[in-house]
């Protein structure tokens, strides 16, 4: 048998493998019955909260701000989002006076982000009934209009040019209250108890890029084919 036989014979060999293994990965096969890319991402995701968790110290640097007053004017997206703000902000101790989809706030900030920082930690910890009891509609949707009222009382208070009360609200919003609205429901794990797995699919992914693209090489090879410049 020629070399351009056995190359082209290897080249198939490999990417028959290479497709088998493929259609493997995309089936519902793994833990929790997904499929291997799923049960990866879902994975990556819980090791990325482990390291996600920045609540405690957020809510040590609030108590700096406690009886510190901002009155801001905010325009939310819409009437209905402004009501349930104010909600949102009179159950924290804030005054909130509503016109349309605006909204009048006056605010102690140390109570505010105390506040906001509370429920951020129930929801990253996947325990968010408590908070939609609270406010008397869904828990995301709290998360959500914190998020939203946070940008706006930032950007109020930047037009004020009182830039060093409108810092913090944008570090609680990055640091607090996007994680817990992104991972509500997924369960944290530490990257150290899950290296053996995460060493694994790195590697595979390597060795699994390097045989598609050798059976890729070979396959042309056998049929003649060289790449060049």
């Amino acid at each position: 048998m020629s070399m351009q036989s056995k190359l082209k014979g290897r080249g198939i060999f490999m990417l028959i493998a290479f497709f088998i293994l493929l259609v493997v990965i995309f089936t519902p096969v793994f833990p929790g019955k997904v499929n291997g890319l799923d049960y990866m991402d879902n994975l990556f995701n819980m090791i990325s909260k482990g390291s996600s968790y920045f609540i405690p110290k957020a809510m040590k640097d609030s108590e700096k701000f406690a009886g510190k007053m901002i009155d801001v004017k905010v325009a939310m997206t819409d009437d209905k989002q402004a009501v349930e703000t104010a909600k949102l902000l009179e159950v924290n101790g804030a005054q909130a006076k509503v016109t349309g989809k605006d909204l009048v706030v006056k605010a102690d900030m140390g109570l505010l982000m105390k506040g906001s920082l509370a429920d951020a930690d129930l929801m990253f910890k996947n325990d968010g009934k408590p908070v939609a009891q609270k406010y008397g509609y869904s828990e995301k949707q709290a998360m959500f209009n914190w998020h939203t009222l946070f940008k706006k009382i930032g950007a109020d208070l930047t037009k004020q040019e009182k830039f060093d009360d409108a810092k913090p609200f944008a570090n609680v919003q990055k640091k607090a209250l996007e994680p817990a609205y992104n991972y509500y429901g997924v369960e944290a794990k530490k990257w150290n108890e899950n290296l053996a797995l995460i060493i694994f699919a790195l590697a595979f992914y390597v060795f699994y890029t390097l045989w598609y693209g050798f059976g890729l090489m070979w396959l042309f090879e056998g049929l003649g084919l060289k790449i060049g410049h």
